[in-house]
């Protein structure tokens, strides 16, 4: 697939400097770019590749000046990595234009969908399925009785998607993702032994939500496990049952949430944070990565630690765990002395 400068600058609502027919057919980094590669030049510590750089093309910020001869075809614009991050939403968009229905699949005869639709192969569709348009399904996708599907909504290899869940429109399920599967809800019985709690519920996202690979989200015991609209999971991330995330909250790899808990809007939650069931965290609450959540939080905190702290209290008090030896010494000498 190529792209001329002229034709990407259309895109951008970009300017040329150079031959707007230069055609390029792959991305790189500007200190790799190599003849037919596009590249870009947002951080001005890497000013100098410019003049080296081999790529065909380079996109640049408008207030970029060059001081010596380039190479490279130059595309102007207001923001150089604003623009490059749509040129490679674009770029996915049609690199990911299937259409079509592969063989074999499974399709119930009560599954319904929209215009645009692909289904990969050996992926199943159960009874009364709903897709949208313009969703694309890749291969062994397992989508379970009575799910509802949105516009626009990619499900990557291999994902599973359990029956009652529904997805809003915009969505991205990774490879590896399973969505819907029982909550761990377990209770004692008399003989010691552990009988399961029937769970119920579903699993809803909501629209313009990413979910990374090989996160899981549970399905609720009565109810549903939410994530509201713009929430972005990255991979490897546990959701237990009856959670439920506020819009717009982002949560880095690694990360449990255990049940019932809620999560309000706009959060930041770093990598590998455990946090209890059963809680509230506020809106805007920032959580360090490693952390370990065991109380309610309140809006805009910012923690650390585990169990956490407040980030500057964490901060004061690790001048002092690091020195920790240092200062039992010191108690034992002046004890010693007494």
């Amino acid at each position: 697939m190529k792209f001329t400068a002229g034709q990407i600058a259309g895109i951008l609502e970009g300017e040329v400097h150079g031959n707007p027919e230069i055609a390029v057919h792959k991305l790189a980094k500007i200190e790799e770019g190599e003849e037919g590669s596009l590249t870009f030049l947002a951080n001005p510590k890497y000013t100098s590749f410019i003049y080296t750089t081999n790529a065909s093309i380079t996109i640049v910020n408008k207030s970029f000046v060059p001081e010596q001869i380039l190479k490279t075809t130059l595309i102007k614009v207001e923001d150089a990595y604003k623009s490059f991050s749509k040129l490679l939403e674009y770029y996915n968009q049609v690199k990911n234009n299937k259409v079509g229905i592969e063989e074999p699949v499974f399709k119930s005869d009560t599954a319904t969908f929209g215009t645009d639709v692909y289904l990969g192969a050996f992926s199943y569709l159960g009874n009364n399925v709903s897709l949208g348009d313009n969703v694309k399904v890749y291969p062994n996708v397992y989508i379970g009785d009575n799910v509802k599907i949105g516009d626009n909504v990619t499900i990557f290899a291999g994902a599973k998607v359990y029956s009652e869940t529904i997805i809003g429109d915009n969505c991205v399920v990774h490879s590896g993702v399973v969505l819907g599967a029982d909550g761990f809800g377990f209770t004692p019985n008399d003989k010691g032994e552990f009988a399961k709690v029937p769970q119920t519920g579903n699993v809803i996202l909501e629209d313009n939500v990413d979910v990374g690979a090989g996160t899981t989200i549970d399905r609720a015991t009565l109810g549903s496990t939410i994530l509201r609209k713009g929430v972005k999971l990255d991979n490897q991330i546990q959701i237990a049952h009856n959670v439920e995330i506020g819009e717009h909250t982002v949560i880095a790899a690694q990360t449990g949430i255990a049940g019932s808990t809620k999560i309000g809007k706009h959060c930041m939650i770093g990598g590998q944070v455990g946090i209890v069931g059963h809680i509230v965290i506020g809106d805007f609450v920032k959580i360090q990565a490693q952390s370990g959540i065991g109380r309610n939080v309140k809006s805009h905190e910012v923690l650390q630690g585990s169990p956490a702290l407040n980030y500057g209290d964490y901060n004061k008090s690790y001048v002092h765990f690091k020195n920790l030896s240092k200062i039992i010494n010191r108690i034992d000498t002046l004890e010693k002395k007494d």
